[in-house]
């Protein structure tokens, strides 16, 4: 069986390179044959330097240009379910119009926005930036394996930049930074005993009643940061206790999960959950995990020029509730959002799907971006002109314009 290849990434339009790159099942752990694909794609184009480690395939310009904008997305995806290879449907949108819709594993977690990337890698040759583009791989399994984290660990100075995009699904929109993230396993321990002389021992899982109900009670904060609100929570998520059905149980565990703002650090956030559960005896407070969120750094010019220019063609500007991997260009020192093609909502469902004209207008507000084109211009400055050729008009922007859609968890 030969190796699977993609088509011309120029002259074929960003809905259907999204069918093609979807079809080459990449499920994590088995990207070899897409990243192959994608190298040997990219190295067809004399404008980018292209770089590879294990199943990531870095290109990039070196044009001279002041400023330098990555845009990454992932290559993998969770397991397929009878939904390859892709098809059209025309279904109802939002408004109750019919739209065409690209089916399939991956069409919205997000080889949308990785074939958006590779069609703007082949046609934005003269950028008004320098561009790198990364396609990585791993980043739906164990944070350890992420392609993306041991690129920054290994070749940092690949993912060296003043802005980052990463093309996860946000319906289209601008969700600036992330929400960090926090696992602590609070447990409580008693003594055995029968249950038919329960007063002989200590039961561990009625000792966690006052923890559920001062989770219960606890009121999350709304932080404004860099002047988006980012929703805290604060939740049990899981619970478990018990021996066998006439044993007291001498031990019980309530999982919790603390999503904080990025302006805390995740030091900060587990001493906000002692506090939380502070006064209430016998308990062990354990970190399973964290991982710090992302500012949206939107003060940042470059940032702030792509935010007016997409807020400019209709999108919607807000925070990313979920943690994604933004968060690892954040700790890079490098601002960064999250703007791509598909309602997150339907990411890893096996309804995945993605109206295909979506695709294409994320691919024209970022492909203006880049050449400049537009109100704003990533080097800071007015576009000289608009899409219809008169004269760019000014935006004023209110960040946290529009609702964003809730996403899947991290």
């Amino acid at each position: 069986m030969s190796a699977p290849t993609l088509p011309d990434l120029a002259a074929t339009s960003p809905a259907d390179l999204t069918r093609a790159v979807c079809d080459v099942p990449s499920v994590s752990g088995d990207e070899r044959a897409l990243a192959d694909a994608v190298e040997t794609a990219l190295r067809a184009l004399d404008h980018l330097e292209v770089l590879r480690d294990g199943e990531t395939v870095v290109a990039r310009t070196h044009l001279g240009r002041p400023s330098r904008v990555v845009v990454a997305g992932h290559l993998d995806t969770v397991p397929i379910k009878d939904n390859l290879p892709t098809w059209l449907e025309t279904r109802d949108g939002a408004d109750g119009s019919a739209q065409e819709v690209l089916c399939g594993r991956g069409t919205v977690d997000m080889k949308g926005g990785v074939a958006v990337a590779l069609h703007l890698a082949a046609t934005v040759t003269d950028p008004v930036v320098d561009v790198t583009w990364v396609f990585y791989d791993h980043e739906e399994v164990d944070a350890s394996l992420n392609g993306l984290g041991r690129v920054a660990r290994t070749h940092p100075d690949w993912l060296a930049a003043d802005f980052a995009i990463l093309a996860e699904p946000t319906a289209g929109n601008v969700e600036g930074g992330c929400n960090g993230t926090l696992r602590v396993e609070v447990t409580t321990t008693g003594r055995t005993a029968h249950s038919a002389r329960a007063w002989r021992g200590h039961n561990a899982v009625h000792d966690l009643a006052p923890v559920l109900s001062a989770l219960a009670a606890h009121e999350s904060e709304t932080v404004t940061v860099d002047g988006l609100d980012y929703r805290e929570g604060l939740n049990a998520v899981g619970i478990s206790g018990g021996i066998a059905t006439n044993m007291i149980p001498d031990r019980a565990g309530v999982t919790v999960n603390f999503r904080f703002a990025p302006s805390r650090t995740p030091e900060q956030a587990e001493q906000y959950v002692r506090d939380v559960l502070a006064g209430i005896d016998h308990l062990t407070i354990t970190v399973v995990d964290s991982a710090a969120g992302a500012r949206p750094g939107l003060d940042h010019p470059v940032a702030r020029a792509f935010v007016d220019a997409a807020a400019a063609t209709g999108a919607g500007v807000g925070p990313k509730y979920g943690w994604t991997d933004v968060a690892r260009f954040s700790a890079l020192g490098v601002p960064a959002v999250n703007f791509g093609p598909g309602d997150p909502n339907l990411a890893h469902a096996d309804d995945e799907h993605c109206p295909t004209a979506q695709i294409a207008s994320v691919a024209t507000a970022l492909g203006e971006w880049l050449r400049g084109v537009g109100p704003a211009s990533p080097d800071g400055a007015a576009g000289a002109e608009g899409v219809d050729g008169t004269a760019a008009a000014e935006t004023d922007l209110s960040v946290n314009e529009t609702a964003t859609t809730e996403e899947r968890t991290a």
